[in-house]
C-alpha cells in the first residue's frame, strides 16, 4: 500500500490504523516504511527535514499472509485507503514460515 504520512482514517494516522487493523485480523506480518524522500503520481519530490512532521512523504505498508487471508482483508483496506495505490503480488517463501 502506498500512502502519505498525512493520510488519516477517523482523524488518526492511516498507516497506524492499517497496521492496527491487520494485527486485529491476525495477518502473519506487516511493516510500515516511512521515506526520507519520494513522490507519488505526478507530485513533486518531497524530502524529509528534521523540523517537519505530518507532511506528504510516502509511507509504504507491506504485509504477508496466505492468499485467502489477503483476499479477506482487502475490502476493508480498499475502504480505508480508497484514494491510494494498493498493489498485490504473489510471492514464494524461500525460507521461514508464516507462523
Amino acid at each position: 500500500m502506498y500512502l502519505t504520512e498525512g493520510d488519516s482514517w477517523h482523524h488518526r494516522p492511516l498507516h497506524l490504523e492499517v497496521l492496527k487493523y491487520l494485527r486485529q485480523e491476525n495477518v502473519a506480518g506487516a511493516v510500515a516504511f516511512h521515506s526520507v524522500a519520494g513522490f507519488q503520481g505526478r507530485s513533486s519530490v518531497q524530502t524529509a527535514h528534521l523540523v517537519e512532521a505530518g507532511g506528504d512523504l510516502p509511507v509504504v505498508i507491506t504485509f504477508v499472509d496466505a492468499d485467502e487471508h489477503v483476499t479477506r482483508v482487502l475490502p476493508k483496506l480498499r475502504e480505508m485507503a480508497a484514494h491510494r495505490l494498493i498493489v498485490r503480488e504473489n510471492v514464494v517463501i524461500e525460507q521461514g514460515s508464516l507462523d
